[in-house]
């Protein structure tokens, strides 16, 4: 639930070295000299909150608390640890705000807040400065924040004070040289001193696999690779991840399930569930789904000629 006190030094070399990667870094070392909230975005596992460590550690702030609270919690839970609560017998426990004074809260999965909280949060963030706490608020989300603003699912005054300075972080599948990078890197440290290499159709396997939680996805598979692996090299038979299965797509939660169907009915929805998969991040969808953009484009517009309801409404 919260994090703080001693933290273990952020690794920068692990973020990668893609250019748009980079670019968030760049734009965190130089956003973390002031007081400026930052919003962090990008998918589970990408290292959101290790970013937001960084912006600590880079910061004035480095050696003051940092406290992180998992928004996605239980509503009343999350609310008593940001403004504190009494316990059984009358004691007041200071919120994360409070103890953070000087230092830095994360409110990781922002969008998990519950709608009347949000409001609130937002007055009492805005407020601080008159009770002399003195906060780096730092939001982490998997979600398009400005999309649920514009459904009324998240507040607009929470969403534009977190978002003056906002990093996206690129899902790793599609960084092939820091996927490389990376594994070589928790192969040596999962090691722990034994000479352990990983040949070639393992690293194969490593890249060709559709990593949905990112960089921790891929470190706890790595380390439980090694630890398991016997002899001085890692292999393809070690590699305890499965395979890619586009067809898994076909089983969702709209229960039209695996049937007998046309081509095209079957290309319509496993289309469909491709878009589903990916938050409707087109780009990712055509590279599950092995076409190119444009294709996915021409099917997409099609779709919307035949008047189907997702293709209408699709963005």
């Amino acid at each position: 639930m919260l994090t703080g006190g001693q933290m273990e030094s952020v690794n920068v070399e692990l973020f990668g070295r893609d250019p748009k990667v980079q670019k968030a870094v760049t734009i965190a070392s130089n956003v973390s000299v002031t007081k400026a909230p930052v919003l962090v975005t990008g998918e589970a596992g990408v290292g959101k909150r290790t970013l937001a460590r960084f912006i600590h550690q880079s910061s004035s702030r480095t050696g003051l608390p940092f406290e992180m609270v998992d928004c996605g919690l239980d509503s009343k839970i999350v609310e008593n640890h940001i403004l504190g609560w009494r316990d059984e017998e009358g004691r007041f426990n200071k919120g994360v705000l409070e103890k953070a004074n000087g230092g830095t809260v994360v409110f990781a999965n922002i969008d998990g807040l519950e709608d009347g909280f949000q409001k609130k949060l937002h007055k009492i963030v805005s407020e601080l400065d008159d009770y002399d706490i003195d906060v780096r608020i730092i939001a982490t989300t998997t979600k398009n924040l400005s999309k649920l603003v514009g459904s009324g699912r998240f507040y607009r005054g929470l969403y534009t004070l977190v978002s003056n300075n906002s990093l996206s972080l690129t899902p790793l599948r599609e960084r092939v040289s820091d996927l490389e990078m990376m594994t070589q890197h928790f192969v040596q440290e999962f090691a722990a001193g034994r000479a352990i290499s990983i040949d070639s159709s393992a690293m194969e396997k490593v890249l060709s696999h559709y990593w949905t939680h990112n960089v921790h996805e891929l470190r706890t598979v790595i380390e439980s690779s090694v630890a398991n692996c016997e002899g001085p090299t890692l292999t393809e038979a070690d590699l305890e991840i499965g395979e890619k299965k586009a067809v898994n797509m076909m089983s969702d939660d709209d229960n039209e399930g695996i049937r007998l169907m046309s081509l095209k009915e079957a290309e319509k929805l496993l289309i469909k569930k491709a878009l589903i998969h990916t938050s409707e991040n087109r780009t990712q969808a055509a590279k599950i789904l092995g076409v190119s953009i444009r294709t996915l484009r021409n099917k997409i517009n099609e779709y919307r000629g035949d008047g189907n309801a997702y293709f209408v409404n699709l963005r």
